[in-house]
């Protein structure tokens, strides 16, 4: 199994990035919020990484620390979660978030996850409450994955508002139904991930 990927960064256009690694381009899937942590392309990058076989593929699905990927994997043994749904819990949120979530019980909250609904929301809390104390930790970034100082997702400029629109149309919105939520709740000084969190908010209460 393919447990880390260390190379060069070709590509990033969320939810897939391409890393070569002498000479061989790795496609990788990875949620959102990893692309907010990824360098410029061209340079170097360290990638965490899961590999899940199936009969008609091998995915690599990447992440910034082994928190994210350790909790990826519990989810993943959630009945009825797939790793679309997976994804889409880190995309919106960090570990320790989500942690806080499930042992707050808090289902308003998970249900505002892409794809989560309330009794999907319940299933989490029952299966990953008493599962989730080797996830907890800081949410630190591999070396070279680029920390806060990434400038570029695929080929836009990083305003954040342009990161939050790419992110949420990754996670299945529409690119009309983005656009409304963003001139919603966007201001200025905001970061991408407040708009994403307020956009997933205000499409929760809809």
């Amino acid at each position: 199994m393919i447990g880390r990927i260390k190379g060069t960064l070709i590509r990033k256009e969320p939810p897939m990035m391409l890393v070569d690694v002498g000479g061989v381009g790795y496609e990788i899937e990875a949620p959102v919020r990893v692309f907010f942590e990824l360098p410029e392309n061209n340079a170097e990058v360290t990638i965490i990484t899961h590999m899940l076989v199936r009969e008609d593929a091998q995915i690599l699905y990447g992440f910034n620390n082994y928190q994210q990927r350790e909790l990826f994997r519990k989810l993943l043994k959630v009945n009825g979660i797939g790793a679309k749904s997976a994804l889409a819990v880190l995309s919106t949120m960090s570990t320790n978030e989500f942690i806080a979530m499930i042992q707050s019980q808090d289902v308003a909250a998970i249900v505002k996850i892409p794809g989560v609904g309330k009794k999907t929301a319940q299933r989490l809390i029952i299966e990953l409450r008493d599962k989730l104390g080797d996830v907890a930790g800081d949410d630190i970034s591999m070396p070279g994955s680029g920390g806060a100082s990434a400038a570029k997702l695929g080929n836009m400029p990083a305003t954040a508002q342009s990161e939050a629109l790419i992110a949420l149309q990754s996670l299945g919105f529409r690119p009309q139904e983005v656009n409304m939520l963003i001139k919603r709740v966007a201001k200025d000084d905001m970061t991408a991930e407040e708009i994403i969190r307020l956009c997933l908010q205000q499409k929760g209460s809809q």
